[in-house]
């Protein structure tokens, strides 16, 4: 294939898992010609966007699989940007547009030339999309571990089983296991039995793989001084502190603490003046759906943890929950809101926490440095007065 005219000003790309439909536009925003890519075939692929206009700029969604091929396209220069999925798809709903893979690319393409950049939504580089593989990976082991967990206690529960242990995986727990896999008793099925020591079998298998992504996040830890900073803040120990660096990935595309806690679905999203309608449940309505879960679920872990570690987070908890009896889990939200604050404020200042806060100034007046010759006269109790008038009266 020819190389691109010159004049090519934006391309936009609809990425699939097996092809891409990418559309050229020139700088009066016609369409110069339209081609499909073939992503299987790594060399064809490389040989058709060599023929591109290197510093092209490539607009493509936010959707799944845009990593890989956002990179490849970096080795040949060009520049890649992501658009908000959501914001496209009500720009192709006012439009009047239908979907498809022609119409999707010719979309995209356009977006590059509308005046501000409302649609872009920030690329994470390869070392932080490689970080949350790592903890995503783990967050999928745990949670095939629960299901594991699950399935044991259901063969318990479907043929009498019982036992007086609080945490059946623990120490003598698993003891009780091993036992009963090894020897056959009457209660269970020679079936029932095979599907125990299945179970249990998967079960060692997921914890020797958790614990070796446990021994590769501490190895990681002396390496990166910024998961060792985050553990000082209460409530992010080893795991939340990589989950925190990995999703947050760089504090500077937020510019303020607030915007980090609409990213992470703990900031309000409205501000309703009249009366609630019955008819709908408040909960969870001011706190948006558009964000990331992830760092949700962490800042809701780390809440929980501070509140254990007692302090100002305990106080803020019960204060928020009249000591605790009601409203529990918007407790948490505020403990977790306030946990957003403090990252922010030790990530961008590259600081660690401390328990301390600092007092306000003036506030301790016998300690002042003031080399002012007159000290301001103490104020009457909650009136703001001073005790001597402002005007003396006259006297005859």
């Amino acid at each position: 294939m020819n190389k691109l005219n010159s004049n090519v000003a934006c391309a936009g790309m609809d990425v699939h898992y097996k092809f891409s439909n990418v559309t050229f536009r020139d700088t009066n925003g016609d369409v110069v010609s339209r081609q499909r890519l073939d992503h299987p075939d790594r060399r064809k692929l490389r040989q058709r966007l060599a023929q591109w206009p290197p510093g092209l700029p490539v607009i493509m969604e936010a959707s799944f699989g845009w990593g890989w091929l956002s990179d490849l396209m970096d080795e040949y220069g060009m520049k890649v940007a992501l658009s908000n999925c959501f914001k496209v798809e009500q720009m192709r709903r006012a439009r009047g547009g239908v979907k498809t893979n022609k119409k999707d690319a010719d979309l995209l393409s356009l977006l590059g030339f509308e005046q501000t950049d409302w649609w872009k939504v920030w690329r994470a580089p390869s070392e932080v999309r490689n970080r949350r593989e790592q903890m995503r990976f783990r967050a999928d082991l745990v949670a095939m571990q629960t299901a594991v967990k699950s399935r044991i206690h259901a063969i318990f529960h479907r043929h009498g089983i019982f036992h007086d242990f609080s945490d059946l995986f623990g120490a003598k727990g698993r003891v009780f296991l091993n036992e009963l896999c090894m020897k056959n008793t009457a209660h269970l099925s020679v079936e029932a039995l095979a599907a125990l020591r299945g179970q249990v079998k998967l079960l060692d298998h997921l914890r020797r793989q958790l614990a070796d992504v446990t021994r590769v996040l501490h190895r990681q830890m002396a390496r990166t001084p910024l998961t060792v900073r985050l553990k000082t803040v209460p409530g992010i120990g080893l795991v939340l502190a990589h989950v925190l660096a990995a999703e947050i990935g760089h504090i500077e595309r937020f510019r303020t603490h607030k915007s980090l806690a609409a990213y992470s679905l703990l900031a309000p999203r409205s501000s309703d003046t009249g009366e609630a309608d019955p008819r709908h449940s408040p909960q969870g309505r001011h706190l948006g759906v558009q964000g990331n879960r992830t760092l949700k679920w962490a800042w809701i872990e780390a809440a929980h943890g501070a509140v254990r570690s007692r302090g100002r987070w305990r106080d803020l908890f019960e204060r928020v929950t009249d000591g605790g009896r009601k409203d529990r889990g918007r407790g948490y939200i505020k403990v977790a809101r306030e946990l957003v604050k403090v990252t922010y404020a030790v990530w961008s200042k590259g600081a660690d926490y401390r328990d301390v806060r600092p007092t306000r100034g003036g506030s301790d007046t016998s300690t002042s440095k003031c080399k002012c010759k007159t000290r301001r006269k103490p104020s009457r109790s909650e009136t703001g007065q001073l005790y001597h008038p402002m005007v003396h009266a006259l006297t005859a």
